[in-house]
């Protein structure tokens, strides 16, 4: 199964344009970012389910911070609504670094993510929610049964997801970090009485392709970087780089100097942090994390160099092999 991601940073109705391109070349889920400096997630999910007629429609991922569980229920709900009973949730912790820049503390992300999860499904099968802080609040509408991801990083999460999500949203693109991931998901579903084939093992990865191998790369670096800067040193020791190279690279974001932080990613990194190449390249990646338990790959940005083109390449000579 393939999905993709969008970050809503165009107009709304240019991304509703790309979101048919893909739906019409073989994806099955489309992924909305839900970002505070961004378009507003649920404005464009509900844009999107007017302007497609099969793909599934999600937020990649939403969190508990931002949005109190009870909006998200309806939100969510109503987008399902509209879709005629496409849409999907992904709800994750959020990145600490905006949380502080808004003003909000980053306070229990296991407990608010495993809480909010669970009033959500109670609140789209309209019972009355007395979890997670609320006091018997009701949905006043029937939802119907809504697939939630959890978006996951770290094993208690990965665990978590396994226990109680349909799905897991990771962020990678390469096969060790799912070789590590896959089996705490496994035993988060076993421990919680669930099959562990039940829970859909997503691949949120940073995807570039084009016809140019060197210019698919090229495009991917800009994202591969704010990975690299972002990533705790364990994974960077998986990969075999080394924190001076990940400081630089943190160093030149900082003072916006994104020239040279593309500059200094290195073959090493973006082999890591991305699928990036020609459509044969980007496949046999895929046929990779297959397996090691994947079974989804959601194409994240870039897509590639040029989207439009690339939307089109990936479905016919990535998804259609």
């Amino acid at each position: 199964m393939f999905g993709i991601e969008f970050v809503p940073d165009e107009p709304v109705y240019k991304i509703g344009y790309m979101a048919k391109l893909a739906e019409d070349h073989g994806f099955q889920n489309i992924w909305i970012t839900d970002h505070y400096n961004n378009r507003d997630v649920w404005t464009t999910l509900a844009v999107l389910s007017m302007m497609t007629n099969r793909i599934r429609l999600g937020t990649g991922v939403t969190n508990p911070y931002t949005r109190n569980a009870a909006i998200i229920s309806s939100s969510i709900a109503s987008i399902n609504e509209l879709s005629g009973g496409r849409a999907i949730l992904g709800i994750g912790p959020g990145d600490k670094a905006t949380f502080e820049k808004m003003g909000i503390d980053w306070d229990k992300p296991l407990t608010r993510v495993r809480e909010s999860v669970l009033a959500i499904r109670a609140f789209l099968a309209r019972e009355q929610v007395s979890q997670a802080g609320f006091k018997g609040a009701q949905m006043a509408f029937s939802a119907g049964r809504i697939p939630i991801y959890i978006g996951a990083q770290g094993p208690k999460m990965l665990e978590l997801a396994g226990a109680i999500a349909d799905g897991v949203l990771i962020n990678a693109s390469h096969p060790e970090d799912f070789k590590f991931a896959v089996p705490m998901i496994r035993q988060g579903a076993e421990k919680a009485g669930r099959k562990p084939e039940d829970v859909d093992v997503c691949a949120y990865a940073s995807f570039s392709a084009d016809k140019d191998p060197a210019k698919a790369v090229n495009a991917s670096k800009i994202v591969v970087a704010f990975i690299v800067a972002g990533s705790p040193e364990n994974v960077l020791e998986r990969h075999g780089i080394g924190m001076e190279e990940a400081g630089a690279i943190s160093a030149a974001i900082s003072r916006y100097d994104f020239k040279a932080a593309m500059a200094a990613v290195t073959p090493k990194m973006t082999e890591a942090f991305s699928v990036s190449g020609a459509p044969a390249d980007c496949r046999a990646r895929v046929d990779e994390l297959i397996k090691t338990g994947v079974t989804q790959i959601v194409v994240g940005s870039p897509i590639g160099p040029n989207k439009e083109s690339a939307i089109k390449l990936i479905g016919k000579q990535v998804i259609g092999k």
